[in-house]
């Protein structure tokens, strides 16, 4: 191999160790050599055979390290198995993302508790480590500190990372009180249709930040003279909306009121956040949020995120549809409120525990035991709303359950311009699934799966319920490059397997 090649993999190593929270001496052990040898591995100092390579991705379990390419990751489903036991709901992905964001708030060493890591967030740590934060998994690897430098380096900035990721327009908002210019890429994610930056732009124009989009990279020149005078209505209810007004109002020394604002969960995990950063937030929960934010925030904080609404849905749909009887522990219930009321009417059976208090200390948890039912249509059609409504992410698996229901249920998607058509990719697996139009589906249940080889939907949710679908199907399927899920699921394929699933991971030679 040439001295380039072995940088090359060297670093490939290096960041994947990383990116699993090993050490050097870790992942000497899981070799059976010495760290010395692994450090010369990595600074591409030391010829390395092909077996050694297939070794180190083996031990990292790490596609990146694949004879130095990066190969698609596959799924083969056998089919037909009923789900047992009991599984543990891990952290938003969605409130972590936000999270690392708002760490650019702060001075301070910032320790975020069992961080989901997944490749949302991996793209995100991507990001912050080219422009200098320190990052560094810790507690074996289970927890996150950062660490951010005096000055960021915006112009060694890792933009293929950040096209990759949506949650990078969140940056706006802390980077607009630490430089007056500054760009980031266009925010990447998902293939969900054309989401406007608009709203964005006319909340963080209160504090002085404009923004010009040109050739793929979005320039924002701050006006120190201009600062919130009335409240700040967003003209959408959305997530990242609220969350960059948020982190714009954090550092802005006196109060901002922000109306129409998102209170789902997410939201109200960054808010308890701040809240840590000693920033007052007034009418959390709420669809008013009053800031008092702080000029300079410098403090060493420990904070842990709860648990991930969207990711106990999976759960809770992987059991319908597969007829198990499942017992999902720490269900954020209260943003699961209005999808088990649905369910109920349905005919789901379930039993719920006593409530008690996520790690942040706020957030009701409950354990959820679901049971094979015989599910009905539901009279009304499924629709998403803001919080407290039906949560835009659980939308998708309703299709699913609704394919194993008796009747016709009409799913009406009405956020995002195409998820819904993705959706119909489950009549490959034996599913009725008739799209009225760009958001609306009508589904005829129940369904009969069977088991069948695809692609990947390139959206989340609706890839996860094509995997669900597989497992209820008899028979072995394949998923062909699941990167997609691995943006917002940590190690789901393991975890169902150690509740009964089977499902291999491959990836082509």
């Amino acid at each position: 191999m040439t001295d380039a090649y072995l940088a090359r993999i060297g670093k490939l190593i290096r960041d994947a160790r990383q990116h699993r929270g090993w050490t050097q001496s870790q992942l000497a052990e899981a070799l059976g050599t010495s760290q010395s040898a692994v450090n010369r591995i990595e600074r591409g100092n030391q010829n390395i055979s092909l077996d050694m390579i297939a070794r180190i991705g083996e031990a990292l379990d790490s596609e990146i390290v694949s004879l130095g390419y990066a190969g698609p990751m596959h799924l083969r489903v056998v089919g037909g198995r009923r789900l047992s036991g009991s599984i543990d709901v891990k952290t938003s992905k969605n409130a972590c993302v936000a999270l690392l964001c708002a760490t650019l708030l702060n001075a301070g060493r910032t320790t975020l508790r069992r961080v989901a890591r997944i490749e949302e967030v991996y793209r995100i740590l991507e990001v912050l480590g080219s422009i200098g934060v320190r990052t560094r998994w810790i507690n074996d690897g289970n927890d996150l500190e950062i660490v951010p430098p005096a000055e960021l380096d915006l112009a060694a900035m890792d933009t293929e990372a950040a096209r990759r990721t949506r949650s990078v327009i969140m940056f706006l908002g802390p980077l607009l009180h630490r430089m007056d210019h500054f760009k980031i890429p266009y925010a990447g994610g998902c293939d969900l249709g054309t989401r406007t930056v608009q709203p964005h732009m006319t909340a963080l124009r209160h504090f002085g930040l404009e923004v010009t989009a040109t050739d793929g990279t979005y320039h924002a020149q701050v006006d120190r003279s201009v600062a919130p005078t009335r409240a700040i209505v967003l003209t959408e209810r959305g997530d990242t909306v609220t969350e960059n007004a948020l982190l714009a109002a954090a550092r802005h020394d006196g109060v901002t009121v922000i109306r129409n604002a998102s209170s789902n969960y997410m939201v109200q995990d960054l808010c308890f956040f701040l809240e840590e950063l000693g920033v007052r937030v007034e009418g959390i929960g709420t669809t008013t949020l009053t800031v008092h934010g702080v000029a300079t925030i410098d403090r060493d904080v420990d904070y842990a995120p709860s648990e991930d609404p969207v990711e106990a849905m999976s759960l809770l749909a992987a059991a319908v549809v597969t007829e198990s009887e499942l017992t999902i522990r720490r269900v954020p219930v209260e943003f699961l409120e209005i999808e088990l009321a649905v369910l109920e009417e349905m005919g789901l059976d379930h039993e719920r525990s006593p409530e008690y208090p996520a790690n942040n200390g706020r957030t009701r948890l409950l354990d959820l035991t679901v049971r094979p039912s015989k599910l009905r249509a539901p009279i009304d059609k499924i629709h998403p709303m803001p919080f407290p409504g039906l949560n835009i992410d659980n939308v998708p698996f309703f299709a699913a359950i609704a394919a194993a229901a008796q009747g016709q249920t009409l799913i009406h998607d009405w956020v995002y311009d195409n998820r819904a058509i993705y959706l119909t990719d489950l009549n490959r697996l034996g599913a009725d699934v008739k799209l009225l139009d760009p958001h609306r589906v009508l589904v005829e249940g129940p369904t009969r799966w069977r088991s069948a080889e695809m692609m990947c939907p390139p959206a989340l949710r609706p890839a996860v319920v094509v995997l669900l679908a597989m497992m209820a199907a008899e028979g072995t399927s394949v998923l062909r490059n699941v990167y997609v899920i691995n943006r917002g699921y940590e190690d789901l394929a393991e975890r169902l397997n150690s509740i009964g699933a089977q499902i291999e991971i491959f990836r082509d030679i």
